[in-house]
Parts: structure tokens; C-alpha cells; sequence
């Protein structure tokens, strides 16, 4: 018989053990990091509606960008992101949940482009949400952002420290209407800004596209600094005051790895206010690890109520698979997960061994048996020493009358002989 594939499909996800507690534990503090800053957890379903997800009928046209079938007469898709779940759900729910409404998701979500270095098929994305109705204070934005900026916070020993870098859609809307830009001049400049790093002939594109008298004012904003259109406009000076009474608010919230940086722009086009990324100090060629802004008029296709929100998204999966691959976490905390192995010398000593194990887990301790009784000691004390536990707990028919365990540190090869309470006392305190 012919053997089946073991790899995965492409873009498409696996982690060894020790890798998998790693990521494992990054989200929880993460996640822990968000409850206590009171977001409610959501977990939407995988599955929605194609109509729910895309305003277009052209499925060849789409299904490039989105996993899509049908069962039945009904369309179906797999999410791609948070953000239409979500706005499905506080539509639908408007009148069940308080405002401000906070939520956050950390669940996998599926595209169907081209598997690349950082782009799956399949990934782990984090994001959370502040919705408010009809209005919602630009303060909220600096919470977004203390609030993320904490959760990497939490990781630090893992990824290293972050930076932030904070842009503003108002500004430059304000800059292309000083500057008299049409709509088609002003979409092009926002592509070209938002790709500033990434490409070489910045200003000559600019030049190409709204004019040289344009581009020289535009280029001025990264070569003299945004303050320099102080007086151009009550416009412009309303999003430079805003910009500097951000920057005041995060600092008052410690927040002190924040900087202005009007090169971010966050592509998306639902952005309307103050947008952020987020960078590793340590791995700067990772390029933005999180980042999001405010949006008006989030659920607009499924209500007529207006809601505005300030969103942030964490690419969980790029971020630490990439640092995994690399090898750039030390994962040795990770590596011992078992605090005692449990060998069990004979298949008469199997329900007694099972009745220690079970004191074991029921005071917390990590403690696994090694169940095949007609195997020799060798073999037994080579599983304990290969899956790495801290102690190997060794019952016989001498351990079985006496009640007296024989307990080796498989570090130091010490062994000693102790009943089941200094036992459990010994494992939570060595």
C-alpha cells in the first residue's frame, strides 16, 4: 500500500510540542492582558455566510482571497479576518450589549492567496474592538493601543521589547486638501506613502502622481516634520493638535516607546483617525507585528445604526512562527513539562500507582504514568529521562506495602525514599 503525504498543505501550520507550549503560553498571557482590561472574549463561528462576508457575486473574482463552498442552496465562506464576524455580531446584538463595548477575539481565520514567508492559509489572529454608537472618544484610541502595547508587554521575554509608531489619516486628508488633490491623486498618494520603506523612488512616484509642487510639500512631512504645517490650515492644525494631545494621553498611561511616524498609514481605506503599528526592537526586519486605528460606521451592511470603533489585530501565527523557525526564542522553559514520570514495576502494583498519580494531579503537579508494566526498568527510566521530567517516582511491591515511594531527581541522580505527602511537598518546592 502506497504511503500518504505526511507534510501539510501549503500555508497551512504545525508545531512541535515544546514550540506549541511556547505559543500556548504567549497567548495566554496575552489574553489574560485583555480580560483584565475587561474586553469579553468572543468566539464567532469559522463559518459565515457568503453574502456576510463579501458584497461581491463574482466568486471567481474572489476566490483567490477567500475559502468558499455551498451546501445546498446556501454560500458559505470561512472568515479572513475579525472584523466582519464582529460587525455581524454587534449588529445583531445592539440591543443586548452596553456601549462602549469592548471585545476581543484570538481565534484562526483562513485566506486562500498564496502561501508565502509570513502569509499562511491558515493563522492564529488576536484582535480587539471599542465600539460606541453614533460616537466614541478619541481617548479610547490611546487605551487600544496602552492596552496591546501591555499584552506585548507580557511577552517580552519571548519576543524582546516593542516600539510603536502612531500616523493619522486626518492629517494627510487635511495635507490633499490643502494641496487641492482629486480623489484619484489622493488614492495614489495614500499607496505610495503607506509603501514608503518598501520602495526606492518615493518622491519621483510622487512627482508622477500629484504634481512636483505637491510632492515637495508631501516630502516635507518626513524631511521637516509634521509641526512645520502649524498655521497652514484650521484643518490641518486640528489633526496636529490632535496628534500632539495623543501622544500627551499615551504618555500619561506610561507609554513611553511611542513616536509619531505619518509613514504609516495602514492601507485599508476604513480608517478614518489615528492609526498605529507596532514593531520588535530586537527583529525590526518583521516589519509591523500588530497595528490597527479608528473606523466610522462599522456595521453599516447590517445596520442602520451607526457604530464607530478603534481596532487593533495581532498577527499571532506570523509573529511567533517566524521567531520560531529562526530559533530567535530560547525555549528551554518549555522544555520540561513534566514534573514526575510514574513507573509502575509490575502489572500488581498498576491500581496503587494510578491512586498516587491521581494525588499527584490533584495537587497540580504535572505526573505521567508509563502504563506498559512488562517493560523493563531501563526502558521505563529511559521514557522518564527522553520526555525529560524532573523526578522519576519508582513503585514496586516494596513501595506498594510500605507506602513509601522511592523519588530520583533525574538531574543529580539523587534518590530518596519519602511517603506520598513529602513526596507532593518535595515536587512544589524543589
Amino acid at each position: 500500500m502506497e504511503l500518504k503525504p505526511t507534510k501539510t498543505l501549503s500555508g497551512f501550520i504545525e508545531l512541535l510540542p515544546v514550540q506549541q507550549r511556547c505559543f500556548d503560553e504567549c497567548s495566554a498571557r496575552m489574553q489574560k492582558v485583555l480580560k483584565t482590561a475587561g474586553f469579553a472574549h468572543l468566539d464567532l463561528p469559522a463559518i459565515e455566510r457568503a453574502e456576510v462576508l463579501t458584497d461581491k457575486d463574482n466568486w471567481d473574482e474572489i476566490e483567490t482571497q477567500m475559502f468558499l463552498f455551498q451546501k445546498g442552496d446556501t454560500k458559505m465562506g470561512l472568515r479572513y479576518d475579525g472584523t466582519v464576524g464582529l460587525s455581524r455580531y454587534v449588529a445583531g446584538h445592539l440591543n443586548e450589549l452596553t456601549f462602549p463595548f469592548r471585545a476581543y477575539q484570538f481565534a484562526r481565520n483562513y485566506r486562500g492567496e498564496r502561501p508565502q514567508r509570513g502569509r499562511y492559509r491558515e493563522f492564529y489572529q488576536m484582535d480587539l474592538d471599542i465600539m460606541g454608537i453614533d460616537s466614541l472618544s478619541e481617548n479610547y484610541d490611546a487605551e487600544i493601543v496602552a492596552t496591546l502595547a501591555a499584552a506585548y508587554k507580557s511577552v517580552e521575554e519571548f519576543i524582546g521589547p516593542v516600539n510603536i509608531r502612531i500616523g493619522n489619516r486626518r492629517f494627510w486628508n487635511a495635507m490633499f486638501a490643502y494641496l487641492q488633490l482629486n480623489d484619484a491623486q489622493q488614492r495614489a498618494a495614500f499607496i505610495l506613502i503607506d509603501k514608503k520603506d518598501k520602495i526606492k523612488d518615493f518622491y519621483e512616484g510622487l512627482v508622477e502622481e500629484v504634481g512636483e509642487n505637491a510632492a515637495i510639500e508631501i516630502n516635507k512631512v518626513f524631511s521637516s516634520g509634521y509641526k512645520f504645517f502649524v498655521g497652514v490650515s484650521d484643518v490641518l492644525d486640528a489633526a496636529i493638535a490632535e496628534m500632539d494631545d495623543f501622544m500627551l494621553l499615551l504618555d500619561s498611561m506610561g507609554i513611553k516607546n511611542a513616536k509619531i511616524d505619518l509613514g504609516i498609514m495602514r492601507g485599508h481605506a476604513y480608517y478614518t483617525g489615528i492609526v498605529f503599528e507596532f514593531f520588535l526592537d530586537n527583529f525590526p526586519e518583521l516589519g509591523a507585528v500588530g497595528g490597527g486605528g479608528r473606523y466610522e460606521d462599522l456595521a453599516s451592511k447590517f445596520s442602520k445604526t451607526k457604530i464607530i470603533g478603534v481596532g487593533a489585530a495581532v498577527g499571532f501565527s506570523r509573529l511567533m512562527v517566524a521567531l520560531l523557525d529562526e530559533n530567535k526564542i530560547d525555549l528551554s522553559k518549555f522544555e520540561r513539562p513534566v514534573r514526575a514520570a510514574v513507573l509502575v514495576m509490575g502489572k500488581e502494583q498498576v491500581a496503587y500507582s494510578m491512586s498516587v498519580l491521581a494525588d499527584l494531579r490533584n495537587a497540580g503537579i504535572a505526573a505521567v504514568p508509563y502504563l506498559d508494566v512488562d517493560k523493563k526498568f531501563k526502558n521505563q527510566i529511559e521514557f522518564a529521562d527522553k520526555i525529560k521530567a524532573d523526578f522519576s517516582i519508582i513503585i514496586g511491591e516494596n513501595e506498594k506495602i510500605s507506602g513509601v515511594l522511592a523519588v530520583k531527581n533525574m538531574q543529580t541522580g539523587q534518590q530518596q525514599n519519602i511517603d506520598v505527602a513529602e513526596t507532593i511537598k518535595l515536587l512544589k518546592t524543589v
